[in-house]
């Protein structure tokens, strides 16, 4: 699942991993095929939350861990949910690096894919999976980096200036209450950590070439806002002026046309002056410089530019989508009430009172109510200058403002630093599938992925 933040960084080139990481280079051919093997096993466990079942994934990754002799811990926080922590140890002169992902997944439309959802089928250079982006993946790439820092480091005699903790965990679709929250709440001394990595950020292929990669340090925080609209009840034979679904109906086309305010924070003003240097469209690139300055003039003319763009309108306002509908009874009676679900993102430290404000002057209508029945929790940034981003820096080109919701937030919330990054290389299309149909990686960007994810824990830990 995937989310804004605060503090700069310098814009640099993405750089292949250089070959002086580590006394001994991992054979990266055989790395790519146990990678993509983990994953299709991974795949083909389905997790779908709810109910999840993720103690089955748990269990996989647990066998490989442990036949390369890495400690591991097991647990099932209610029955068929898993949670597995594995760590490598370091000397103890650093405090641990934590990188994470999630075993569950969101549902499928199976008659909208053109390949079985749980098959992992291969096909012109794609894997196809629920999953597959979101966030087996992830888990993965972090599965092949811990096996790789036992085999290249540890087991060559090598040593680790942190302890590296791998994280899988479940319900991160859901709650996180069988998840990270449980974790923390049941066993945080074995995932206290200075720095965590997680999903996040994205590396993002333009115009057929990898233009940029983006680390996230905070997140949009999410709430869910009920919209119940009232009327007169009665036999649907006589029409009724005041139907209260025909009046929710109204309210919201009204919030569907209403547009939060343009606000931009240090992160978002360095990551378009940064995007502006690499952006290939003339037009969107000075709309980005436009956006990055400090004259609200410039920034509302950019702003209008970039609006139309989804991705980039997400990351410079508060975001409103309406999610699920509800009322009546009967095809033959006007209900007296009907509401909707509205997933609300705001931008962090901006109020969701303030939201529903603007929403209420925006329907203009008496008889519509709307409330929060879902309050999100606002959590701290991490910075941007610290040594993990340090590590990941030589591959990322920009910062991000990430629009979802991740287990980063808790991390951080509990003072870790903890950041975003989607390591595999996509376009626009390919990252539209995450939570869609037919979600595929590029097998050469799984490599690539594995590769940053490594490189980068190595850096922050020897």
């Amino acid at each position: 699942m995937l989310i804004p933040r605060a503090l700069s960084v310098a814009l640099v080139m993405i750089l292949p991993l250089s070959a002086t990481l580590s006394a001994q280079e991992p054979d990266w051919s055989t790395a790519s095929r146990e990678t993509l093997g983990h994953l299709q096993a991974m795949i083909r466990l389905n997790t779908v939350n709810p109910p999840g079942n993720e103690l089955q994934v748990a269990r996989h990754l647990e066998a490989a861990l442990k036949a390369e002799g890495i400690e591991t811990h097991l647990f099932e926080p209610t029955p068929g949910r898993g949670a597995l922590v594995a760590r490598l140890k370091g000397n103890g002169s650093k405090q641990p690096v934590l990188i994470m992902g999630h075993m569950d997944v969101v549902g499928v439309e199976r008659d909208k894919w053109s390949v079985d959802p749980f098959a992992a089928e291969i096909r012109d250079g794609y894997l196809y999976g629920r999953g597959a982006i979101d966030d087996k993946g992830m888990l993965a790439a972090n599965l092949e980096t811990m096996l790789l820092l036992k085999r290249t480091v540890i087991d060559k005699g090598g040593t680790l200036s942190r302890d590296v903790i791998f994280v899988a965990n479940s319900d991160e679709e859901q709650s996180g209450e069988w998840g990270m929250g449980w974790l923390i709440k049941n066993h945080p001394e074995l995932i206290k950590a200075e720095f965590a990595l997680n999903e996040g950020g994205r590396t993002r292929i333009v115009g057929g070439k990898r233009l940029y990669v983006a680390v996230q340090n905070t997140e949009k925080v999410p709430h869910t806002l009920t919209v119940t609209a009232r009327g007169p009840g009665g036999h649907a034979s006589i029409p009724l002026a005041g139907n209260a679904i025909i009046r929710l109906g109204r309210a919201l086309a009204k919030i569907g046309d209403h547009k939060e305010p343009v606000q931009v924070n240090p992160t978002t003003r360095e990551f378009f002056a940064q995007l502006a240097r690499v952006w290939p469209e003339a037009h969107e690139r000075a709309a980005m410089a436009d956006v990055s300055s400090v004259d609200m003039r410039r920034i509302q003319r950019g702003a209008r530019t970039l609006g139309r763009v989804p991705v980039f309108d997400a990351v410079l306002r508060n975001g409103i989508s309406a999610t699920i509908l509800g009322g009546g009874i009967r095809t033959n009676v006007i209900p007296t009430e009907a509401s909707a679900k509205l997933n609300v993102r705001t931008l962090p430290g901006q109020s969701i009172d303030g939201v529903v404000a603007r929403l209420r002057r925006a329907v203009g209508d008496s008889l519509v109510d709307i409330t929060v029945t879902e309050r999100g929790e606002d959590s701290p940034a991490s910075d941007f200058h610290s040594p993990m981003f340090a590590a990941i820096r030589e591959s990322a080109q920009a910062l991000d403002l990430s629009t979802g919701a991740t287990d980063s937030a808790r991390l951080r919330t509990w003072g870790m630093q903890a950041f975003g990054l989607l390591p595999f290389p996509m376009n626009q299309d390919d990252e539209d599938r995450m939570h869609g149909n037919d979600e595929r990686v590029p097998l050469a960007s799984l490599d690539f992925g594995t590769r940053m994810i490594y490189g980068a824990i190595l850096r922050v830990a020897r």
